[in-house]
C-alpha cells in the first residue's frame, strides 16, 4: 500500500472543481493510486519524473517518492493540465 499525500497546490485546483467531480476524484485516487501508482504512465519533456492519472476529463498528476508514498501535485482539467 502506498501512502497519498497531497501538495498545498492541491487544494486550490479540487476548489475549481464541482463537489461530485471532486467526490468521484478522491475517490478513485484513494482506490487505484494507493495499490498500484506504477502502473500508470510516465510524462516526458519537462515533466519527467511525474506520471500521469486520468479520471474522466481530469489529469492528476503525481510522483512516487521513496517510502512508498504517492504524491498529487495537480489536479486539473485536461485542457489546463500540461501548462
Amino acid at each position: 500500500m502506498f501512502k497519498i499525500s497531497f501538495k498545498k497546490s492541491v487544494a486550490k485546483d479540487l476548489k475549481k472543481i464541482s463537489k461530485d467531480q471532486v467526490i468521484k476524484i478522491l475517490d478513485k485516487i484513494e482506490t487505484n493510486l494507493s495499490t498500484s501508482p506504477e502502473q500508470f504512465p510516465e510524462l516526458k519533456g519537462k515533466f519527467a519524473g511525474l506520471r500521469k492519472y486520468r479520471v474522466g476529463n481530469y489529469r492528476i498528476i503525481f510522483a512516487i517518492l521513496k517510502g512508498n508514498t504517492v504524491l498529487i501535485t495537480r489536479v486539473k482539467h485536461r485542457k489546463e493540465s500540461y501548462k
